[in-house]
């Protein structure tokens, strides 16, 4: 199993990123697939989340209007479209995949993930 994350960069603030997540090994189709961050001293924070369809989607209140998730099944690649960056959105950016019948999206931060990326870092300079 595997998920490797792509895309993160210094960027000034205001400015766009392109993150990606390609996954193998598991029923990536199947999956939710959900981007979470860390700053450096502060606790693990829950970004957004897909739906294996792309039908349905869910995002924090700190990124809502700025950041979009989308996936291609057909590449088994998820993104996360970062815009109008601030230096509060600096941290490791992870993706992670989970598969259940009794997900609820909307609270997609509060559940264990079953598989996870290594992270790439997105740094925001003022």
């Amino acid at each position: 199993v595997r998920l490797v994350e792509s895309g993160g960069a210094p960027v000034q603030t205001g400015g766009s990123l392109r993150l990606s997540c390609v996954a193998s090994g598991f029923g990536f189709t199947e999956s939710f697939i959900g981007w979470f961050r860390q700053a450096p001293g502060k606790e693990r924070e829950g970004v957004s989340c897909i739906d294996s369809s792309a039908t349905r989607t869910a995002y924090a209140d700190s990124v809502k209007g700025r950041f979009t998730v989308s996936r291609d099944n057909a590449k088994n690649t998820v993104y996360l479209q970062l815009s109008d960056l601030r230096p509060e959105d600096t941290a490791v950016y992870s993706c992670a995949a989970i598969k259940s019948a009794w997900f609820q999206i909307e609270d997609f931060s509060s559940y264990m993930f079953d598989y996870w990326g290594q992270g790439t870092q997105v740094t925001v300079s003022s």
